[in-house]
C-alpha cells in the first residue's frame, strides 16, 4: 500500500482531479489545504521548492501538478 499525501487548495481544479483520481482507484491519501494550513504550506514549499498546487507525494517521490502518467507509474496502476 502506497503512502500518499496531497497538498492542495479548495479552488484548484487540478487538485480536485488528483483527489478524484486517487479515490476512483481506491488509493487512500492525506490531504492538506495549504490555503489555511500555514505549517503544511511551508512544508510543501520546502519539499517542492515552489508554491503551485497540487504537490503530491507518493511514498517518498514528489510529483508537482496532476501528472497522471507519473502518478500511475508510482502507484503501479495500469490503465
Amino acid at each position: 500500500m502506497n503512502k500518499a499525501t496531497i497538498y492542495s487548495t479548495p479552488t484548484c481544479h487540478f487538485c480536485h482531479m488528483a483527489k478524484d483520481y486517487f479515490t476512483s482507484k481506491g488509493v487512500t491519501y492525506e490531504d492538506f489545504d495549504v490555503s489555511i494550513n500555514l505549517d503544511k504550506r511551508k512544508e510543501m514549499i520546502e519539499k517542492s521548492g515552489q508554491m503551485g498546487v497540487p504537490v503530491i507525494i507518493i511514498d517518498d517521490k514528489l510529483v508537482v501538478g496532476f501528472n497522471k502518467p507519473k502518478i500511475m507509474e508510482l502507484l503501479g496502476i495500469k490503465e
